[in-house]
């Protein structure tokens, strides 16, 4: 199996697509920011327009929550067939936990970071984001599998503000474990932090006669050593310590005046402001702040992490032209952050919806066209893939379908798996316009349809579009429409749009065949309102907008 060399997205079970599809030893850095035990909503990509989350989006993610034959087959071949440490491990983490949700999560999460391992490079290193429900048992997890020597950090990360939490503290925390594949090489560039005006106040400095602030550094560090000569004396180093400099930077930095001795005769050096890039990074993360609504980086996603975050994790952990692999990459913070820093990378994901996001986010970002600068992988490319899907997985397959046309999609519950109207009330997805001087965006509503079609289907459209005072609809379907049904939608007559003097068809039928052809809705030009990522400029920072975010007048 030849290695990844170009960037992919991946759709489908990141176990799978890592056994079938990623090399031994061919990833640089992996960032996964798996679902919380915690929180059964944590991949819920959109919330309906009630507030409330999706349940036909956590389907995807119902066996990670409970111990059934899936978790039962996983963890008997963690036990059966893994190493010796991990078999250990697990079958131990079941004594004590029992055959529950937190220990089908653990299984989960187990078989998934062997494949991880066995895909990372000897200078790799892999980050995983949780929170502290599971973090402890993940902890034990990471050390078997990673080897505990290798365990690098616990990142605190305050990933929001302070609130009130009934009878306990308030918990505003995430946690990052960091490991590395090895336990004496792997990739670090340390990190810096702007210094604070009020840090450098609290702090003895001093001006040279050129005018240059620098403040008087310790010379020794811990651990026994010679004594060394400074000019005309030899001066031993403190008791248990050692002169940090070799004789040759000693006299280097004599001959710089760079050295300067206090009244009782020791030597300290002096640091410059000037060439000192900031505080080092530590392990208690309180300057990147979380992703909230009004964010010009959000993009509607609940969980989305902010762009800085991974950007430190990257450059501190990989090089140009490296390898990042996140498979939980949800709305692609860690493809975008990869993209943007020069690095290949491999986002993988068990929905179609993300796939659809990531894929706009890279366009809307950077320009990137799929199959042209990157590749998609177990998406339909043709009709026999697309009833495929339809059968296996309607939801998916409605998902999947919107993103052909950029539609934000819309609620669906348990009930619609059913044939029953769901929260949806009639409809799949929603794309948004402004075509007048008013600015008051106008919706195009969707609904997609996987199985057989009647006049009737586009008859209870026009009642929607009616009702909802939406602007256009589009039916769009896998089966070729009838004849009554075109008719239907021919009835409907026109959408006249004052602002680009054109009219449009009220109600437009599109199959799957024309979509994946190439056919588009006929609307009035999006580009105002279909808010966009910003397109990322070299030298400017990375902002974002919420690429599904319709105008709150034009949803409600």
């Amino acid at each position: 199996m030849p290695p990844i060399k170009s960037n992919t997205l991946f759709y489908g079970d990141n176990l799978t697509i890592l056994r079938n599809f990623v090399d031994d030893e061919s990833v640089d850095l992996i960032y996964l920011d798996p679902p919380f035990n915690s929180n059964r909503s944590y991949n819920v990509l959109f919330k309906d327009e009630s507030g409330k989350e999706s349940p036909a989006q956590i389907t995807a993610f119902e066996d990670t929550w409970h111990w059934n034959e899936t978790t039962a087959a996983i963890y008997e071949e963690l036990v059966t067939k893994g190493e010796p440490r991990v078999s250990s491990m697990i079958g131990a983490l079941r004594q004590f936990i029992g055959a529950n949700q937190m220990m089908a999560y653990l299984t989960m999460m187990a078989i998934r970071l062997v494949e991880l391992h066995r895909v990372l490079k000897p200078t790799g290193s892999l980050y995983l984001h949780c929170d502290p429900t599971a973090s402890h048992y993940l902890k034990v997890v990471l050390d078997t599998i990673f080897g505990n020597a290798n365990f690098r950090n616990e990142i605190i990360w305050k990933r929001t503000s302070a609130h009130s939490d009934a009878k306990r503290y308030g918990a505003v925390h995430d946690v990052i474990f960091f490991y590395s594949k090895s336990a004496s090489k792997w990739s670090w560039d340390k990190q810096y932090m702007p210094r604070e005006d009020t840090e450098l106040k609290t702090h003895d400095l001093a001006y040279d006669p050129e005018g240059r602030l620098y403040r008087l550094g310790d010379m020794s560090a811990a651990g026994a050593g010679p004594a060394r000569r400074f000019g005309d004396r030899v001066i031993e180093p403190p008791a248990g310590n050692h002169w940090r400099f070799s004789q040759e930077n000693i006299d280097k930095l004599l001959t710089e005046g760079r050295i300067v001795f206090t009244r009782n005769g020791t030597p300290r050096y002096k640091r410059y402001l000037d060439e000192i890039p900031g505080f080092a990074v530590q392990d208690v993360w309180t300057d990147l702040q979380p992703i909230n609504s009004g964010a010009q980086e959000a993009l509607g996603y609940p969980t989305q992490k902010p762009l800085a975050l991974l950007e430190r994790i990257i450059q501190a952990s990989s090089n140009e032209g490296d390898v990042v692999l996140d498979p939980f990459c949800g709305c692609g913070t860690t493809v975008a952050a990869a993209q943007k820093l020069g690095r290949k990378w491999i986002g993988i994901d068990i929905t179609h919806l993300s796939i659809a996001l990531q894929k706009y986010r890279l366009k809307d970002m950077f320009g990137l066209v799929e199959k042209k600068d990157y590749k998609v992988k177990g998406e339909p490319e043709d009709l026999p893939d697309a009833k495929q899907l339809a059968q296996d997985d309607r939801y998916q397959f409605q998902w999947w379908a919107l993103s052909l046309i950029k539609a934000r999609p819309l609620g669906g519950d348990r009930g619609s798996r059913e044939g029953k109207k769901g929260s949806d009330k009639g409809i799949d997805g929603v794309i948004t316009f402004i075509d007048d001087a008013s600015g008051k965006a106008k919706r195009v509503i969707v609904q997609v349809k996987s199985g057989k079609v009647k006049s009737g289907d586009v008859r209870d459209l026009r009642g929607v579009i009616d009702r909802d005072e939406a602007a256009i609809g589009v039916f769009v379907t896998l089966e070729s429409p009838t004849k009554e049904m075109e008719k239907e939608a021919a009835s409907a007559g026109f959408y006249h749009s004052p602002g680009w003097k054109r009219d449009y068809l009220k109600i437009q039928i599109l199959t799957i065949a024309d979509l994946l052809n190439g056919k588009e809705v006929k609307m009035p030009p999006t580009s105002i309102t279909f808010k966009q990522a910003k397109r990322v400029r070299e030298g400017s920072d990375t902002d974002q907008q919420d690429l599904f975010g319709a105008d709150r007048e034009g949803q409600e």
